[in-house]
C-alpha cells in the first residue's frame, strides 16, 4: 500500500508539472512583438542607451499589454533601401505582431529619389502585411532648405504610402517640439534625451491603435 501510495503520489507530480509547463508555454507563445525598424533617431543616437523614445514606450507605456514586447532593430544612418533589405529576415526572426517603419530621413538627407523611398517603404509594409502584423509609419519633415517642392512631397511621401497600404500613421515625429533648438543635440538635427518622452508619446498615440 505504501508502495502505491508513493506511486501515485508521483504519478500526481507529474502531471502537475507538465501542466504548469503547457501553461507556461502557451503563455510564452501567446507573446506579441512589436519590431521597430528604422534609423539614428530610434537607435538612440548620442544620447544613453535605454533612454530613447523605443525604450520609453516599453518601460512607460506597455504596462497593461504585459503580453507584448518590443524588438529595436534600428541601425544609425540606416535607408529605406537598408531598412527594406533587412527586413525579410527580421519578420523571419520575430514574428511581429505590429511593424513601426521608422525610415525616410537619411534618404532625404542624401537626396535619393523619393520615388525610390516610395517604393522602398511600400514594398516594407507589404511584406509586413503578408506576414500578418499591422503596420505602423512614421512620418518626418525636413527644412524647406531642401527647396520646398522636395520638402513638401518628401512630408505627403509618409501620408500617401499609409494610405495606399492601409497603414497606421504618426504624422511626425517630431510633433510638439520640431522648433524648438532647446530639444536637440549639437549637430541641431537628432533630438536630445529632453525630447525622447514627447516623441515616444507621439508614437504611443498610433501604436496603442494598433495593439488594441
Amino acid at each position: 500500500m505504501f508502495f502505491i501510495n508513493q506511486l501515485l503520489k508521483l504519478c500526481l507530480t507529474l502531471f502537475i508539472s507538465s501542466a504548469t509547463f503547457q501553461f507556461a508555454h502557451a503563455q510564452s507563445t501567446n507573446n506579441k512583438t512589436i519590431l521597430v525598424i528604422g534609423d539614428s533617431l530610434s537607435a538612440e543616437y548620442g544620447i544613453e542607451r535605454g533612454k530613447g523614445w523605443v525604450e520609453i514606450i516599453k518601460s512607460e507605456f506597455l504596462g497593461d499589454y504585459d503580453n507584448y514586447e518590443i524588438v529595436n532593430a534600428s541601425i544609425s544612418g540606416d535607408t529605406t533601401s537598408g531598412g527594406l533589405s533587412r527586413l525579410p529576415a527580421l519578420l523571419t526572426r520575430h514574428n511581429p505582431a505590429v511593424v513601426i517603419v521608422e525610415l525616410g530621413a537619411n534618404d532625404a538627407l542624401r537626396g535619393l529619389s523619393l520615388a525610390d523611398s516610395t517604393n522602398n517603404l511600400e514594398k516594407m509594409s507589404e511584406l509586413s502585411k503578408q506576414a500578418q502584423a499591422k503596420v505602423v509609419i512614421v512620418g518626418m519633415q525636413i527644412p524647406p532648405n531642401f527647396g520646398p517642392v522636395y520638402s513638401q512631397q518628401f512630408k505627403d511621401m509618409f501620408a500617401q504610402v499609409a494610405q495606399k497600404q492601409k497603414a497606421l500613421l504618426v504624422p511626425f515625429l517630431f510633433e510638439n517640439f520640431a522648433l524648438d533648438k532647446s530639444m536637440y543635440q549639437d549637430d541641431g538635427i537628432h533630438p536630445n534625451e529632453s525630447a525622447q518622452k514627447t516623441m515616444a508619446e507621439n508614437v504611443w498615440s498610433v501604436l496603442e491603435q494598433a495593439i488594441n
